[in-house]
């Protein structure tokens, strides 16, 4: 009983909360968009966009749904001796109007992706994916294994694991939430934020820095335009092939995650040959809940894949 209340507490007071807060000022989102300079480049027609960092071996990372490359921002502050690329998947994050009558699914962002890096003249980078970057990520470096020196992922999507319930769940409703208002919309993403994340607090800041994204670009009506570009058979196409994959690997991965389960990672590191770090008690947001680790596990695969670095 006093479990319920306290929930429903909670969900009036977020509720009051994001109705004052969908009206705030931009400022604490847009500072906070990452700890790195943010550039622009137009590649085919395409506004891309990316926060960079640092000098040294190319490190992209890549984000997932329903997040930005703000996710990033308590882990890139973390890396040393790297050039940290957060990468803007095409229709996510500020660059949501990008993706209107344009191919976002997973395996164009991967076309996307080289396309960025062959105009912004990046060889090889190690590629850091989370959740349908990961997805990214794996279909990029077997399109392009020359130019991924390194593949790392955390709790990242990949063969049958998505779509989750829940996004499947929007997506047959598609019609109706993209309608939503968006402080409806906004406590549907708390609500999967707060299912993601290992404490309150870290879901919280998570939730400011990634609704505001929608709320500024076309609310519920972005995200049914990125779940109806998510196809399994993205991922499913290049499974059988990471084990060929001749790159150094590694994993981390939230033991407790519901959304993409251990043994996914389990099965990720076995294919890939790669060393799992799992992270006790941890959900799917690593990135958010864990950066030391991170940032830790990608610095191990940096000197592995680039020892003379």
């Amino acid at each position: 009983m006093r479990k319920t209340l306290a929930l429903g507490a909670l969900a009036i007071a977020t509720s009051l909360a994001a109705k004052k807060w969908v009206k705030s000022s931009h400022q604490e989102t847009r500072e906070g968009f990452i700890s790195g300079e943010r550039h622009f480049v137009d590649v085919g027609g395409i506004h891309m966009s990316w926060a960079e960092r640092g000098e040294g071996v190319p490190v992209i990372l890549l984000h997932g749904i329903p997040t930005s490359p703000a996710l990033w921002r308590h882990v890139v502050p973390r890396l040393s001796g790297v050039r940290a690329l957060a990468w803007e998947m095409v229709g996510y994050g500020d660059s949501m109007e990008q993706g209107k009558g344009r191919d976002i699914s997973v395996a164009a962002q991967a076309d996307h992706l080289t396309a960025w890096m062959n105009e912004i003249g990046l060889e090889t980078a190690v590629i850091v994916g989370h959740d349908l970057g990961g997805g990214v990520a794996q279909i990029f470096a077997v399109r392009n294994p020359q130019m991924c020196s390194g593949l790392f992922l955390t709790n990242a999507i990949g063969y049958d694991s998505w779509p989750i319930p829940s996004v499947k769940a929007m997506r047959e409703t598609g019609g109706v939430v993209r309608h939503l208002p968006d402080s409806v919309f906004t406590m549907l993403l708390l609500t999967l934020l707060l299912r993601g994340h290992d404490r309150l607090d870290a879901a919280l800041e998570a939730w400011r820095h990634h609704a505001r994204k929608y709320v500024d670009h076309g609310g519920a009506a972005a995200m049914v335009r990125q779940i109806n570009a998510l196809d399994v058979n993205d991922t499913l196409a290049v499974s059988e092939q990471l084990a060929s994959l001749n790159i150094p690997a590694r994993l981390a991965w939230g033991e407790a995650d519901g959304f993409q389960k251990i043994e996914y990672g389990e099965r990720f590191a076995r294919d890939l040959g790669a060393p799992l770090r799992r992270i006790p008690g941890g959900k799917h947001f690593t990135p958010e809940d864990h950066p030391d680790v991170i940032a830790e596990e990608i610095m191990a695969l940096v000197r592995t894949a680039h020892p003379e670095a």
